[in-house]
């Protein structure tokens, strides 16, 4: 191999255990070498690239690590499967992987490697047309993109936007019979009167598409289909070819007074007429528009079935406490809601319908799945002190981070202090219940533990409770994980990313104990 055609910076040669999964897809780049469309060349590829697409390595990112030594495995082979992969990998990978791709492909023709027959097509796209298929709910769109190589393999990328998931991908795949999927689509919109199916802009279809892929990216355990990462490179590309320039729609931002314009609102309605118990009725929809505003994009007024029973039977069970008299009332103030907002936003009368429903469907599984923590033996007060802010996921790590809460002690430099009087959201309080724990450490010390004591109450980042977490189930003790805790934020703290890729490693490979 010419040196020059290699940068300094490719990985040596794998284990032998690598290098046998290396070689099982070159085996599998064979595929490359009988077929003759460059679509169906990109798409084995896009498989190849899909097979540690969202696994994690305790080195750092999946792509760099497991996809550029496979690029230079694939160089050292030296036969037609490789060149073929390589040439996929030049249009398909990321950045770096491209720019070493296409070095060890030049490298290998350089040696006489006999390229495939589709190679001087591929990624030679032009997208032509765009179009969503969304329900009136807002839930998700389906975006068509519709592309050709020279007015050749006309073939269409189906990609599903889920709104209610933050606007991620969930799932994606390819049609090679656009016409029928088009008029299907038509169809459905013809005759289903709560689904549209209109042409996108392509510079919007690519601003919607990023922003939805970097979401899902993003994601530590996206909700994604089965099949989704076989095509995640595919469309990664595909999104790249579409035109830039395009907008996403700018979420509204609901201030503290314009939220309590729109509960006082509803609260006057026709609608709310019938809520008996008014005062936890206006409890119940500031978290209905607190849910829309802060999870939904800014939409408060969009209601769904779909939307609905994750309020009910996901957010508020993980995220919300509620009194008795909150849970028992939430049904009857959504359904309230439901009727009000769907008229104002103009949802259908069948929306509307479809998603009461949902409400009442949900509303039996919603008394099995919300539980009170008092339910489980905790005092109610206590759990009060914990979450002022109701924030009911944060219960286990700020009891992790400060677990005495009770009883009368002497305290070195406090006298005798009650705990149980103590308010754990308080600087001052929270120093208290910290010297009690730690009555001999210096200052500088307890400064620490009060540090990520700070951090692990606002979860902030959450990678620090799941590290804990991970830890505590391999059977660390508390303390000496809060001292691990402790080393990764002095050495890390003021630098987010470096701070979240050092908990990961914590949490995945963890010292030895």
């Amino acid at each position: 191999m010419n040196p020059r055609s290699r940068s300094s910076g490719d990985p040596q040669p794998p284990p032998n255990e690598i290098a046998g999964i290396f070689d099982d897809m070159l085996r599998h780049a064979r595929e490359l070498l009988a077929v003759r469309s460059p679509l169906d060349a990109e798409l084995i590829v896009s498989e190849i690239l899909g097979t540690w697409w969202g696994h994690r390595t305790p080195q750092g990112d999946a792509d760099r690590i497991v996809g550029e030594a496979l690029i230079g495995h694939a160089a050292r082979a030296r036969v037609p499967a490789a060149l073929a992969l390589l040439t996929g990998m030049a249009y398909l990978g990321t950045a770096r992987q491209a720019v070493k791709a296409e070095r060890a492909a030049l490298d290998l023709m350089e040696h006489g490697v006999a390229r495939p027959a589709w190679s001087d097509r591929v990624g030679m796209v032009t997208p032509e047309e765009c179009f969503t298929s969304r329900d009136v709910y807002g839930d998700q769109d389906s975006v068509v993109c519709v592309y050709s190589y020279a007015g050749e393999d006309r073939h269409a990328l189906v990609v599903q936007v889920d709104h209610n998931r933050s606007s991620m991908v969930r799932d994606a795949w390819v049609s090679s019979r656009v016409g029928k999927l088009l008029e299907q689509c038509r169809h459905e919109h013809r005759t289903n009167p709560l689904m549209r199916f209109v042409e996108l802009d392509p510079r919007d279809a690519r601003a919607l598409l990023e922003h939805a892929l970097d979401r899902t990216d993003a994601a530590e355990h996206p909700p994604v289909a089965e099949s989704f990462a076989r095509y995640h490179a595919f469309l990664r590309a595909r999104v790249r070819a579409l035109p830039p320039g395009g907008r996403r729609p700018t979420a509204p931002v609901y201030g503290k007074d314009r939220r309590a314009t729109l509960a006082a609102r509803f609260l006057a309605s026709d609608e709310a007429e019938e809520l008996s118990d008014r005062s936890a009725a206006g409890r119940c929809v500031d978290r209905i528009i607190e849910y829309g505003c802060e999870h939904d994009q800014g939409r408060p007024l969009r209601v769904s079935p779909v939307k609905c029973e994750m309020f009910l039977l996901d957010w508020l069970p993980r995220k919300v406490l509620l009194s008795p008299d909150e849970q028992e009332a939430m049904p009857h103030v959504l359904a309230a809601w439901v009727r009000w907002a769907g008229r104002r936003s103009g949802l259908p009368d069948e929306g509307i319908r479809a998603t009461l429903d949902a409400v009442w469907d949900a509303t039996g599984a919603f008394t099995e799945a919300y539980r009170d923590p008092s339910a489980f033996g905790l005092d109610r007060d206590l759990v009060r002190r914990l979450l002022p802010d109701g924030e009911l996921d944060a219960l286990p790590r700020r009891a992790f981070a400060l677990p005495f809460l009770n009883g009368e002690h002497h305290i070195p430099g406090h006298g005798r202090v009650d705990l149980g009087t103590l308010n754990p959201a308080d600087p001052g309080d929270r120093w208290i219940m910290l010297r009690f724990e730690h009555p001999d450490d210096a200052d500088e010390h307890l400064m620490a533990h009060e540090r990520l004591a700070v951090r692990l109450w606002h979860g902030d980042p959450p990678q620090l409770w799941e590290t804990a977490q991970a830890l505590l189930d391999r059977g660390f003790e508390r303390h000496e994980i809060l001292h691990r805790l402790i080393e990764v934020l002095e050495r890390h703290g003021d630098d987010p990313q470096a701070l979240r890729a050092q908990l990961d490693t914590l949490r995945h490979s963890p010292p030895p104990m």
